[in-house]
């Protein structure tokens, strides 16, 4: 007999049995897939550059400058003008052509202290003994005048305009300005340029001359970092240079050296005169005549003045007078 506590196992061994019969397990499950890869962001745009301060425009040319009186009848090219203080007049070179041509048909033009042709060829070249060709700057002393023309230092008679001899400077290429010191000394520029393609142009021979009480000529500096010479003054005993060919001007040693060297804010300098403590300089490039102190600032008291040559003062009504180069006229300015 088969005791009851076993039965109970027969159905539970059975059902173990059928349920491991020979058959394979099953498969694993496959695995979950992975979760999706994360977003990745992207990466924050560079900060913005501001945009770069815009350049300011430049300030407005401000109007030109209104003359007191302009003559422009029997004007022809002027380069020079001079103010003979002790006769209250004004005597003009006019060049009359181009300022290299030897062709002794350049006059000087004598005009009032109010701005009227008195004598429209005080000087005329070709006429009787004058020989002139294109008379630049100008100067008085001991009653004499005299004038720069090319390589020759012309001498007239102040009062007749009437000649009273030359004298030659070898080398010389352009002579442009004449000073006069109180010790009966001369000083004349030499430029250095000649006509070419665009004008006056450089060629050398740059220098500044000293004529003595004999007449003998030396120069004082040659060399081409005097950039063009041109402007002459000789003020307390020195003597100043300004340059066509730069914006400087500078005082030169009884040994020639360059000194004081000042930088104008534009350059191709021409006139260059001694107003109380200030010098005037005129300027063809900024088309102005500036006024300023030695190793200072200079700012423009003349303003679209255009070919603005070799100036006078007025020492009687306080007045810049501008020889217009390229626009056959003198004009007069009240200096403020």
């Amino acid at each position: 007999m088969t005791p009851r506590s076993a039965l109970p196992a027969v159905p539970f061994l059975l059902a173990f049995v059928a349920g491991c019969g020979g058959s394979e397990p099953p498969a694993a499950p496959p695995p979950p897939p992975p979760p999706p890869a994360a977003e990745v962001a992207p990466p924050p745009p560079p900060p913005s550059t501001p945009a770069a301060a815009a350049t300011p425009a430049p300030p407005p040319e401000p109007p030109a400058s209104v003359p007191v009186w302009r003559v422009s009848e029997g004007i022809a090219t002027p380069e020079s003008v001079l103010y003979d203080a002790a006769n209250d007049r004004y005597l003009v070179s006019n060049i009359n052509g181009t300022p290299t041509t030897v062709d002794n048909n350049g006059y000087i033009t004598e005009i009032s202290g109010d701005g009227k042709v008195t004598k429209p060829k005080f000087i005329e070249g070709g006429a009787g003994k004058v020989k002139l060709d294109a008379p630049k700057g100008s100067a008085i002393l001991g009653g004499l005048l005299y004038v720069a023309d090319i390589t020759v230092v012309r001498k007239f008679d102040a009062k007749t305009g009437a000649p009273r001899g030359d004298i030659p400077v070898k080398d010389a290429v352009f002579l442009n300005d004449v000073a006069a010191a109180a010790d009966g000394r001369v000083f004349v520029s030499d430029s250095g340029v000649k006509e070419g393609p665009k004008g006056l142009e450089p060629a050398g021979g740059d220098a500044v001359y000293v004529i003595d009480k004999a007449g003998k000529v030396k120069p004082i500096a040659k060399m081409k970092e005097l950039s063009g010479p041109n402007g002459v003054l000789v003020l307390d005993k020195k003597l100043f240079v300004n340059t066509l060919n730069s914006d400087q001007i500078y005082s030169l040693s009884d040994k020639g050296e360059m000194q004081d060297v000042t930088h104008l804010p534009k350059g191709g300098l021409d006139g260059f005169l001694s107003v109380g403590d200030t010098l005037l300089v005129s300027s063809w490039q900024a088309s102005a005549v500036y006024r300023g102190k030695l190793g200072g600032t200079f700012e423009p008291v003349i303003h679209g003045v255009k070919g603005p040559a070799d100036i006078a003062f007025d020492s009687k009504r306080s007045r810049v007078v501008v020889p217009r180069f390229v626009d056959n006229a003198v004009e007069a300015y009240d200096l403020k």
